[in-house]
């Protein structure tokens, strides 16, 4: 089993930074590719950013230029920046990370439980 932890969310003023932190543990062959979506209410889930096991670099449109990811491999560790934060960021954000739990284990996506992001003043 593969377990998926967020941190860092919170409440920030419009204009401020968070960085939000995600570390997956357990039963692990390898994790390719982690990232970040989030969820506000009423809404359905979206992509906010992924980063490829090798570095690579998706963003959605809204998050580019504000919000930079980064992973740190050994530590099965993926991070989100995100400065210049606005009242529409508000949502509880999601973690996944894609993983083998075997040598010939399928890669799957496992979630963590999210983190709410509050900005409001």
């Amino acid at each position: 089993q593969v377990h998926v932890v967020e941190s860092g969310g919170g409440l920030v003023q419009p204009g401020g930074s968070l960085r939000l932190s995600c570390v997956a543990s357990g039963t692990i062959f390898s994790i390719g590719t982690m990232g970040w979506y989030r969820q506000a209410p009423g809404k359905e889930r979206e992509l906010v950013a992924i980063i490829r096991r090798s570095g690579p670099t998706t963003y959605a449109d809204s998050a580019k230029g504000r919000f930079t990811i980064s992973r740190d491999n050994v530590n099965n560790a993926v991070y989100l920046q995100m400065n210049d934060l606005k009242p529409e960021d508000s949502a509880v954000y999601y973690c996944i990370a894609y993983s083998r739990v075997s040598y010939a284990g399928s890669n799957s996506p496992y979630w963590g439980q999210g983190t709410q992001v509050t900005v409001s003043s």
